[in-house]
């Protein structure tokens, strides 16, 4: 088999490789933290070194994403808009991407494996037609790979909320047993607790001494995460406070509530079990299991037929 082909593709994937690690590792950074490193380090003399202190995927993929963000814009409706506004909140914000900044993702991804589906079968069959085929499959392939990639996210954080939200559940209640208000025990949970939902507290908290109402800070944690157990938890908390129930007995009700429903949770998995693994017994376990035990009387059974 020749060998360029070979590495022509093996190039290839690689490029496309370290552009979605590029992207998927570009984290938000805390404010203060980045700040606090700015001010740490020397300034910048004049604007041309300025820019050489960003990274490289900022001084280089975001602007050309921006770019092409703007000729995908305009053929994409606002609903869509709406709906990407949705999905990356859902997810997190991952890099403090914003609508602008996905679509120029998505842009660059379609030219990205374009090119290589081009490549690739332009090299192997040489035909200009096929490549120019295959090219065009790339584009649609790689304009929708970054939706798989954002859902994945979504559902992965949405996941992790749902098993952090007993535990946090727990803290706040002997919180607010203890004496601490509802804004102290939940600034607890915050500081004992690492993870999305501690996130979305945070935000709410610091929405809250900014002067909104808390509500209605806690209202818009329901749309960025749409887990029902927490949509169950925060309407609770703001019928509590609307009727003037004691929150500490409605933190103990949900609190126990939850618990059950973990508990179902991890009955139902145990239930889902052996059916999860009748799948690999009988691809992988069982064939191998006939070949030791008929393999042999297969064997001589050859050899009895092959002498007679």
């Amino acid at each position: 088999m020749p060998v360029v082909p070979l590495l022509v593709a093996a190039a290839a994937a690689g490029a496309v490789l370290l552009l979605f690690i590029g992207f998927a590792g570009n984290t938000a950074v805390d404010p203060v933290q980045a700040r606090l490193t700015q001010l740490g380090t020397m300034q910048a003399r004049n604007l041309e070194e300025l820019e050489l202190q960003q990274p490289f995927i900022e001084r280089t993929l975001r602007p050309l994403a921006g770019r092409l963000s703007g000729s995908v814009s305009r053929v994409t409706s606002a609903s869509f808009a709406e709906r990407t506004q949705k999905r990356l909140a859902l997810a997190g914000n991952p890099g403090d991407l914003r609508v602008a900044d996905w679509l120029g993702i998505k842009a660059v991804s379609a030219i990205v494996f374009g090119v290589v589906f081009f490549l690739i079968f332009f090299v192997l069959e040489k035909s200009v037609g096929m490549g120019i085929a295959l090219g065009a499959v790339g584009i649609g392939i790689g304009y929708i790979a970054p939706e798989f990639w954002l859902g994945r996210r979504v559902r992965k954080r949405q996941h992790l909320i749902l098993l952090q939200i007993p535990d946090a559940l727990d803290l706040l209640t002997i919180s607010v047993r203890a004496g601490l208000g509802f804004d102290a025990a939940l600034g607890k949970v915050v500081e004992k607790l690492q993870g999305p939902l501690t996130e979305e507290f945070r935000r709410a908290l610091a929405e809250v001494r900014v002067g909104k109402a808390r509500r209605e800070a806690l209202r818009d944690i329901i749309p960025r995460t749409e887990v029902v157990p927490l949509t169950n938890f925060i309407g609770a908390i703001i019928q509590a406070e609307q009727l003037g129930v004691s929150i500490s007995k409605v933190l103990q009700v949900q609190s126990e509530q939850l618990r059950i429903e973990r508990r179902q949770r991890a009955e139902e998995m145990a239930a889902k079990a052996p059916i999860k693994m009748l799948f690999p017994l009988v691809g992988c376990i069982f064939p191998s299991l006939f070949i030791v035990i008929l393999g042999p009387a297969v064997i001589l059974i050859v050899q009895n037929l092959g002498t007679k």
